[in-house]
């Protein structure tokens, strides 16, 4: 069944005509935020040249991102290289898997870096009318951003500070392919799982098989006895961006698990932080 939520139309950060959606979860509205250039048969109260200055009800006659309801993330940090990769497929991948989050209506995290396959993904969430936010250490502005910067920046002090705040931003994490950079932000956040620390998927786009390796390497693991299984669980992998966001949508994150106590320095002396966050679901899990 498809839900009937109530539409408020406005502009985007960057001035494009947007739905903003409000569905009823609990006591508080769900909001999500749909370009306009959605493939959406809208039955409006109002006449289209006062549908951005009012709200309309709405009627959602068809479908929206192919699952009936706009996405459950509001964000989804995406890891992936700064160089374009050897194979078209992979640039062809990081432009679908942009695609997909705007047609599901969700917002860009990333390394806020406009060259290689995060240059793809980046342009292609922005030009759909989706918000982007790039996170950047100083030191790697003059490196990794050419040209005219894609949506928001946030410039931080150091690497740390960077994964902290993509990690803090995002629902959900997705690693295109990538180097020793993506590696590293990728197996953070699985260990991060793994110590309770969040519940956010975790998502691997295996674009032609390039993560085969990888995958083979985390079961001989389990197989050594190094990962549990349950550990090994909490990646989820797919060949295309359609299936893999659609695996992140289903995903449920172990009911038994219990939060960790462990924190990490950056709670201490940032603000606001993702780690800092977590400080009262560590302590109310530990009481």
């Amino acid at each position: 069944m498809i839900r009937r939520p109530r539409v408020s139309f406005h502009c985007s950060r960057d001035g494009a005509p947007c739905l903003v959606v409000a569905y009823k979860a609990g006591d508080e509205d769900d909001g999500r935020r749909l370009p306009l250039a959605l493939p959406l048969s809208l039955s409006l109260s109002l006449p289209p040249e006062r549908m951005m200055e009012e709200q309309a009800e709405v009627e959602f006659a068809t479908a929206v991102g192919g699952g009936g309801t706009p996405s459950r993330f509001r964000r989804i940090c995406v890891f992936c290289g700064s160089s374009p990769g050897k194979k078209a497929s992979y640039r062809e991948a990081a432009v679908e898997l942009g695609k997909e989050m705007v047609a599901r209506g969700i917002d860009l995290v990333y390394g806020g870096g406009s060259v290689g396959l995060m240059g793809l993904v980046s342009h292609a969430v922005h030009n759909g009318g989706r918000h982007v936010l790039g996170v950047i250490p100083k030191s790697l502005m003059t490196r990794e951003i050419t040209g005219d910067p894609i949506g928001e920046v946030r410039a931080v002090s150091d690497m740390h500070e960077r994964k902290a705040e993509m990690a803090r931003q995002a629902d959900a994490f997705i690693a295109l392919p990538g180097g020793y950079g993506t590696l590293e932000e990728l197996l953070e956040v699985i260990t991060w799982a793994q110590l309770g620390i969040h519940r956010k998927p975790v998502g691997l786009l295996n674009v032609d098989g390039y993560y085969n390796s990888l995958l083979s390497f985390m079961d001989m693991a389990v197989t050594e006895e190094f990962i549990s299984q349950k550990a090994r669980c909490i990646i989820v992998s797919a060949p295309t961006a359609k299936e893999l966001v659609r695996k992140l949508e289903e995903y449920v994150a172990d009911p038994d698990e219990i939060v960790s106590k462990l924190c990490w320095e950056a709670a201490e002396k940032e603000p606001g932080s993702f780690a800092q966050e977590l400080e009262p679901s560590m302590a109310s899990a530990s009481s």
